[in-house]
């Protein structure tokens, strides 16, 4: 969960967030060493060496042609990586379809029959203590932690999109189309996030809130929702 003041991103929850934000510390240190191209320009630009011998070196320009080459291989190998990693998983342990509605969203747990449901944002005046305004929902989506869980994505009328930041999960709601995430809890909680595309005058009114719990947990609440 984000606090005031923090500087830079939530703790990761799952070991896709832990790749992106190894990735995020790595591009930035590149970006911090490109520095070094711009101070070889304006050493290009000096009285010294503005020398027709050295603006015509060859060394120089292989320099500069390779470098930035050389750069753009750096970023795009780990992002790669974190391409497949993100990619399908074969065997999910679960299947969630999550629909996106103006201004609600809806979950059907596809591996049980008869447990699906809406999920509102509480209003303020019925808030507990200990929640969170606009953030917290009547009820959460529980997922049993360290499972690799499919998440299917849709939406009954406009564009929507499920984010939560510490999962590392932003995929767009499309109507008319299922589109497809996969993520692993690393430890139980309750994460956070908001449907980030503009779908409305409601649209900061659709949080979303994802519990993982031990399996035995997520095995009893299965079972009354289910009996509901």
């Amino acid at each position: 969960m984000a606090h005031p003041a923090q500087l830079g991103f939530q703790n990761a929850a799952s070991p896709i967030m832990e790749e992106l934000l190894h990735f995020h510390d790595h591009a930035l240190m590149i970006v911090f060493n490109q520095r070094l191209v711009l101070y070889i320009i304006s050493l290009m630009l000096s009285t010294k060496l503005t020398h027709t011998n050295t603006m015509d070196a060859q060394e120089v320009e292989m320099i500069w042609t390779i470098l930035p080459a050389i750069i753009l291989i750096m970023i795009a190998l780990p992002s790669l990586q974190i391409l497949y990693l993100m990619d399908e998983v074969n065997n999910p342990h679960l299947t969630i379809k999550a629909i996106g509605h103006q201004w609600y969203w809806s979950y059907e747990y596809t591996d049980y029959e008869n447990l699906l449901f809406d999920s509102y944002m509480v209003p303020t005046y019925d808030l507990l203590p200990g929640n969170f305004r606009l953030l917290e929902v009547d009820h959460r989506v529980v997922i049993p932690m360290e499972s690799p869980i499919r998440i299917l994505i849709s939406a009954e009328d406009v564009l929507h999109s499920w984010a939560i930041p510490a999962l590392g999960i932003k995929t767009d709601a499309v109507p008319g189309r299922l589109n497809q995430t996969t993520l692993i809890t690393s430890h139980p909680g309750l994460f956070y996030g908001q449907c980030s595309e503009i779908c409305g005058s409601n649209h900061s009114f659709m949080p979303i809130v994802v519990e993982s719990a031990p399996l035995k947990h997520f095995e009893d609440w299965s079972k009354l929702m289910v009996a509901l």
